[in-house]
């Protein structure tokens, strides 16, 4: 009797799929109405891997392991730290009535 193949299967990274401005910002959008800052907080952390932590640390200002720890899914970013991210990625957000 044949042996069957193995299926080899790895996590999904979204960062993988972040490639223009224009997915950064849908993915980001899509995370806001989620209206969950633990949600907000992984998402940045996706987008900053994604452009390259190391790059983002100098724009910032901020040390790449503290980043790493702000933005990871247990991080508790200063919202100061969020906006200097937000402004390095080159994204915003917008208040709508």
């Amino acid at each position: 009797m044949a042996k069957k193949a193995k299926t080899k299967t790895r996590l999904w990274d979204s960062a993988e799929h972040l490639e223009t401005n224009e997915d950064i910002a849908a993915y980001l959008d899509a995370v806001l109405e989620e209206k969950d800052p633990a949600l907000l907080t992984h998402a940045l952390g996706v987008v900053a891997r994604a452009r390259g932590m190391t790059d983002l640390a100098r724009e910032t200002g901020l040390g790449r392991a503290n980043l790493y720890k702000a933005l990871s899914a247990e991080g508790h970013p200063e919202f100061a730290t969020v906006m200097k991210v937000m402004e390095a990625l080159g994204v915003r957000i917008s208040v709508t009535a």
